[in-house]
């Protein structure tokens, strides 16, 4: 019985080395290479065999429209914070602790990244604590730049809608590239539920939220 459980949890070590070794290597093919499917993809294109619309776009070739309003929407102390939030994380929880549910997240564009890179939905401490692993590598092998413009290639606009320039294309016929004010808080806004937004885009919780993104995505700094 000792020698069973003796293997069975060196089978499990080695199963968590394993998936260490895939998130390393795959962060540093990623310090170059476009990242052109995640975790999230495949779990999206299983659910209904539907073709995933996504189209990379360089860091310069996305408006800085964008960039400052999703840094206004998910995360204002991007630059400045190495991977985790831990006023926002505290904040989150003392407001899901109030209402009894969760009403707050307080996890940074790097956190969201790694989830939507390797990982699943699902909440579990097992998920936390992976994708607390995986940001602290992506955070140390990568830079705030590179972090940024993957994670606009990459997040989630609506069914099956997946970065800047395929949401840009879909909403308003136009390239990342040119997005107004206007359009780029829209497309920040969907991001807390995209795919029930997508087919609510006058719901007023949405539209609250892209009016307090205009007002203060000028106040954000961006990477150069």
């Amino acid at each position: 019985m000792k020698a069973f459980l003796a293997r069975a949890v060196m089978l499990i070590i080695g199963i968590i080395l394993l998936i260490q070794l895939w998130i390393f290597s795959s962060l540093v093919w990623w310090r170059t290479q476009p990242v052109e499917t995640t975790m999230f993809m495949r779990w999206d294109y299983l659910t209904d065999f539907k073709p995933i619309q996504q189209d990379w776009r360089n860091y310069d070739d996305i408006s800085d429209n964008f960039k400052h309003a999703i840094l206004a929407a998910e995360d204002a102390k991007f630059i400045h914070h190495h991977g985790f939030d831990w006023a926002g994380i505290q904040f989150a929880l003392e407001r899901n602790n109030e209402k009894g549910e969760v009403v707050a997240g307080g996890s940074t564009i790097s956190q969201q990244l790694a989830k939507n890179l390797f990982l699943y939905n699902q909440r579990s401490f097992i998920r936390k604590g992976q994708e607390a692993v995986a940001t602290w590598m992506m955070e140390r092998m990568w830079s705030k730049r590179r972090i940024l413009e993957v994670y606009m290639n990459s997040v989630e606009f609506g069914q099956n809608i997946y970065g800047v320039e395929a949401a840009a294309q879909f909403y308003y016929g136009k390239s990342s590239k040119s997005l107004t004010r206007e359009q780029a808080a829209f497309l920040a806004a969907l991001l807390p539920n995209p795919k029930y937004y997508q087919d609510h885009r006058n719901d007023h919780k949405l539209q609250f939220r892209k009016r307090v993104i205009l007002r203060y995505m000028n106040s954000t700094q961006i990477p150069q």
